[in-house]
């Protein structure tokens, strides 16, 4: 479906990060690859450093750390939130909502809304999505947009195809009504038919945790897991990224009148570098117009790795210029979204890091 909107902007964003760094050299005796796979590994998909959160730090921690920051550093005021919307898949609690939570914790008044969004992969898409529409009521002028995941609980430490590069980081982005004339092009698909190509299997109303779920069973490739690990089908990921992520560009592209020359950067969801290059190549675009580069320094976080790759990637030029960018995610779902808009001259777009500590 294609969503069309004018007047909103994006005004700031701060990827919020752990500092600590787990490192793909040191957990190879988890992961029994020889050392000519690890080197391969490391190469091909980008396999180097990822960071995670420890002592149990949930997402409400890190968006509360995250907009204390902002909030006493100037770059946002209280007063001025109307709504906020938080996109996860790991929330503090089957209930209360999480976004309440953070509500809650900083003091915001009560008229401010809150909502949770259940996504993944194309997530951070569908909340700038929902951000906008918000944006269209009278009353509302800002929006809080936090994009969190903390899954690197939720994977084996023996599973070699995915715990090498799944990292944990958040994002808050501010969402604002424009002055200058802007329009913006969405499209948002999902194929449900096959949701379970990435799953947890138990752990919620379907499959209760248990200690049978907990035990660990190898699979044909020799990734040892449970039932309350992550597993995720790759053909089904690759697939969707070789077919349905290009035809859904084109048609991004197309309904805008936007040509690609025109995009000065694809920033798009890391999975892993493979598959991001593949991509480039597949829609013909340099591959130095469509970095790779986010999976090898924090790790896939989800959907928020294209905020993560905007201020890693970006930063600086976001600050003081404009770009013309189209943003993708896909993966989880099987959902996957697109949207071109111009983001520049932003109050801030910058990484914080914040303690392991609640």
């Amino acid at each position: 479906m294609d969503f069309r909107f004018k007047n909103k902007k994006i005004t700031g964003i701060l990827s919020i990060l752990p500092s600590k760094e787990i490192y793909f050299d040191n957990e190879l005796e988890y992961y029994n690859f020889s050392e000519s796979k690890a080197t391969k590994l490391k190469l091909t998909m980008g396999y180097n450093k990822r960071r995670i959160f420890d002592k149990e730090l949930c997402v409400s921690d890190i968006c509360v750390q995250g907009m204390e920051y902002l909030l006493a550093t100037g770059k946002l005021c209280k007063e001025d939130i109307d709504a906020m919307i938080l996109v996860t898949q790991s929330q503090d609690y089957f209930l209360p909502p999480t976004c309440n939570l953070i509500q809650g914790r900083l003091g915001l008044g009560m008229d401010v809304l809150c909502m949770d969004i259940v996504q993944g992969c194309a997530g951070y898409i569908l909340g700038l999505i929902q951000a906008f529409m918000l944006l269209e009521q009278q009353n509302i002028n800002k929006v809080v947009l936090f994009n969190a995941d903390i899954l690197s609980r939720k994977v084996s430490r023996y599973d070699r195809q995915i715990s090498p590069m799944l990292g944990d980081a958040c994002s808050i982005t501010i969402v604002e009504k424009s002055d200058a004339p802007c329009d913006i092009l969405c499209n948002y698909n999902v194929d449900g038919g096959r949701a379970m190509s990435v799953n947890i299997p138990a752990g919620g109303w379907r499959e209760p945790s248990t200690s049978q779920s907990a035990i660990l069973e190898e699979d044909k490739d020799g990734n040892r897991r449970s039932r309350n690990d992550m597993v995720e089908d790759g053909s089904q990921i690759f697939n969707l990224i070789q077919l349905n992520v290009p035809k859904m560009i084109h048609h991004v592209l197309d309904a805008a009148g936007t040509s690609k020359s025109e995009i000065d950067y694809y920033m798009v969801h890391q999975p892993n570098r493979f598959m991001i290059q593949k991509l480039a190549d597949k829609i013909s675009v340099p591959r130095d117009r469509m970095p790779s580069n986010i999976v090898e320094n924090y790790g896939n976080s989800s959907g928020v790795t294209i905020p993560v790759n905007i201020v890693h990637n970006l930063g600086s030029l976001l600050i003081s210029g404009k770009k013309k960018l189209l943003l993708a995610g896909f993966g989880v779902g099987l959902a996957w979204g697109a949207t071109i808009l111009d983001i520049g001259n932003l109050d801030f777009c910058e990484m914080f890091e914040v303690s392991n500590e609640k």
